[in-house]
């Protein structure tokens, strides 16, 4: 009898909880939810970015309905992961009591991109899309899947 693994939970933070643990977030369960479920907080939570939210629908990928959450809704929660994905998150980051697996990987924020509508887009994407990349890359060899 095939029975489904269980999900693995992951908490990906930023700062503010408005672009990049968003899109991380969106990326996970969109792309591995068959083996993950994410979550995204902030340790000083804001509002969702509509550049995020754009550049995730280009792809598919519905963040429209998410909400910016502080790290303090997850302190009492056993989580597999609990990924910081800026700088000054990981310096300013609770301790997880039930967190099992701290990870930390910096990626530019994109909300601090200045310029045109579409010089901003642009940084949106590439960061999208560094995440996507760094998150097939780690989370499919942790459990094993091959790249495709």
């Amino acid at each position: 009898m095939n029975q489904k693994p269980a999900s693995k939970t992951v908490l990906f933070i930023c700062t503010h909880n408005s672009a990049r643990s968003h899109m991380a977030e969106g990326l996970m369960n969109a792309l591995y939810g068959d083996r993950y479920l994410a979550f995204s907080a902030g340790t000083e939570p804001s509002e969702v970015n509509p550049y995020a939210v754009r550049v995730m629908q280009e792809i598919g990928i519905d963040i429209s309905g998410h909400r910016s959450k502080s790290v303090d809704e997850f302190l009492d929660q056993d989580l597999d992961y609990v990924v910081t994905v800026c700088d000054h998150a990981k310096e300013s980051c609770p301790f997880f009591p039930g967190g099992r697996k701290p990870m930390h990987k910096g990626f530019q924020d994109p909300s601090s991109s200045a310029g045109t509508e579409e010089e901003k887009l642009a940084v949106f994407r590439r960061v999208r899309d560094e995440i996507r990349v760094w998150i097939a890359e780690l989370f499919c060899k942790e459990i094993g899947l091959v790249q495709e």
